[in-house]
């Protein structure tokens, strides 16, 4: 794999890292309402639901991570199905919660994907 597609594989995954802490841990926090936009209200009564969403970010982190730094071939299907699996939910949450999620998920993991796929 090129470095350029390292790099962009291991953004992705630290990209995801922090939509974890966000969720799980900054949830109710000024930042994570923020981010989110989000009243207290809301946050407090959603807090469980965020912690969830945060810990299934952390499986697509973890997944871009052993794909990044996994021998090929298997590093390479990895890096392909959890790419895939990131456009995936970017695409659904840019459908049903804000059209943002398309260009700060959806649209980095294209790249990155393109990226893999012409480094191998």
């Amino acid at each position: 794999m090129s470095a350029i597609a390292m790099v962009a594989v291991v953004a992705i995954a630290l990209l995801h890292v922090y939509i974890l802490v966000l969720e799980m841990f900054l949830w109710t926090s000024p930042r994570g309402r923020a981010a989110f936009g989000t009243t207290e209200e809301l946050a407090v009564s959603t807090k469980v639901l965020a912690a969830n969403q945060g810990l299934y970010n952390g499986f697509l982190a973890a997944g871009l991570l052993w794909g990044a730094f996994a021998p090929d071939p298997v590093g390479f299907q990895v890096r392909i199905f959890f790419l895939a699996c990131v456009m995936v939910a970017g695409l659904y949450g840019a459908a049903t919660v804000s059209r943002k999620i398309l260009f700060v998920q959806t649209v980095p993991a294209l790249a990155a994907l393109t990226l893999v796929v012409l480094a191998h």
